[in-house]
């Protein structure tokens, strides 16, 4: 059982080491929930001239495996800090949700909890908050949901689209029948951590322009933006005349000293002993038509490649209403319990690919026991084997659904887990897969499944 660390005494400050030279100082000014920084994630250096550190969250199930409940847990509870914080209501859920989260799952609260009468417009932001999106709107009884993409499709064109000027995938855009923007409601945008704010900024500014409204939300699980930030939040709410809320789970003031100093290969220079896996592959499509509708647009790669192979409907990626929510979490749950009657293994991992973190994440919270969940990134980190450090181990790979884009998983020690279920939401050759199967191979899982939710795997890309 976790510790509650309630934190009584605010503003607190620590210094928390990062890698060689590379250190941030923390001064936590809000903490309504009583999480320490353990809690929530732990500090690694980024390959970005843009941005030398990043914050490894230990509840998204993006860089750090973890129980899958978790993540689905973290956005319930921004869910209800939202309740509390912007219409000031109580859920009569904080203390359970709260129990649930410092005690791994114990009690999971698996329903929508927020009357109908809220009824917003949530956005989550790809890649890392895709799944962090979709699980602060799956506690709304009414609403709806989008999640931004890198995706660049043919034969539509975005709604809106906006920068993320510090990420190394900057562009995001919406693909999502006006109607769902094009009206007065409030807009929620949700991502994991805000440091500057920008890309709030961003999307405001060009949701505005096109669909004006007066109340924007941002949410996220940390948010660390200066004075000075904040004072282009309110400039803009003076500028567009409009209120712009913010909610949190802890929030405070960072200041980054050093440099990482990194001499040498990014990852342990030793080749590991590569141990043969078991490969299978698993097409859902075929035992589940029923349950997933398809969204038949091609898309064009980073090489220029095109893909005509469909995406699923269930993503969030072209919009969800309150009914297509609760279909899919029925759907979600039988096709886990199928998957689970797949398991040969006690320890078992399952991975999501990019974008697609939901789905996967769900399906691993009906799995049963002994089930972690993490997902692919794009984000390049230096890898250092040490306790308090957020990469411990790494891989990296060219993505098998664009290779033009080099992606990376971390924190998958060799012999930890027993069976691997690697989650795509479009299938891809069996040639493309070979390089990203050729990484997973050196920590030594024995039984690997590729499951797919659209195509099968000898599909002509």
């Amino acid at each position: 059982m976790k510790n509650t660390h309630t934190l009584t005494c605010l503003p607190m400050k620590l210094t928390l080491p990062i890698l060689n030279q590379l250190s941030v100082e923390l001064e936590i000014t809000d903490n309504p929930y009583g999480l320490t920084p353990d809690d929530l994630f732990q500090m690694a250096a980024r390959i970005n001239k843009k941005r030398s550190f990043l914050f490894v969250s230990k509840v998204l199930g993006k860089h750090i495996p973890i129980n899958p409940k978790m993540g689905l847990i973290t956005g319930a509870l921004l869910a209800n800090r939202y309740i509390e914080t912007v219409k000031g209501k109580e859920t009569g859920c904080r203390a359970e949700l709260l129990f649930s989260f410092l005690n791994d799952s114990q009690r999971f609260v698996d329903d929508p909890f927020i009357d109908e009468q809220v009824n917003p417009v949530i956005i989550g932001f790809a890649e890392t908050a895709t799944a962090l999106g979709h699980a602060f709107y799956h506690s709304f009884k009414q609403a709806n949901f989008l999640h931004t993409t890198r995706e660049e499709l043919i034969g539509i064109e975005p709604v809106i689209t906006f920068e993320e000027e510090h990420s190394h995938a900057t562009s995001h855009r919406c693909y999502v029948d006006e109607s769902i923007l094009n009206n007065d409601r409030e807009i929620i945008l949700v991502d994991d951590e805000m440091t500057t704010g920008k890309t709030n900024i961003n999307i405001i500014r060009s949701i505005h322009a096109k669909f004006p409204r007066k109340m924007y939300t941002v949410v996220s699980i940390l948010d660390w933006r200066t004075e000075e930030h904040l004072q282009l939040y309110k400039k803009l709410e003076q500028e567009l005349e409009i209120t712009i809320h913010s909610v949190s789970l802890l929030k405070g003031n960072i200041q980054i000293s050093g440099s990482p100093e990194f001499e040498g290969k990014l990852t342990d220079e030793t080749e590991p002993v590569r141990h043969t896996s078991a490969v299978s592959t698993i097409n859902l499509k075929d035992q589940f038509s029923k349950e997933f509708p398809s969204i038949y647009y091609s898309s064009i790669s980073q090489e220029g490649d095109v893909r005509n192979i469909p995406f699923s409907a269930e993503t969030g990626r072209f919009g969800l209403s309150a009914a297509s929510n609760r279909g899919i979490n029925q759907s979600l749950k039988e096709i886990g319990q199928f998957l689970s009657t797949l398991r040969t293994g006690r320890n078992v991992l399952c991975l999501g690919t990019g974008e697609f973190m939901y789905v996967p994440m769900k399906l691993a919270s009906y799995m049963g026991e002994g089930v972690s969940y993490q997902s692919t990134t794009r984000s390049p980190i230096y890898i250092k084997n040490h306790e308090q450090y957020g990469a411990k181990y790494g891989l990296t790979f060219p993505n098998p659904e664009d290779g033009g884009i080099k992606q990376f998983v971390y924190n998958i020690p060799p012999n930890k887990y027993d069976q691997l279920f690697i989650f795509f939401e479009r299938a891809v050759s069996m040639d493309k897969l070979q390089p990203m199967l050729h990484e997973l191979m050196k920590a030594n899982i024995p039984d690997i499944k590729v499951v797919f939710f659209n195509g099968s795997c000898m599909s002509d890309e």
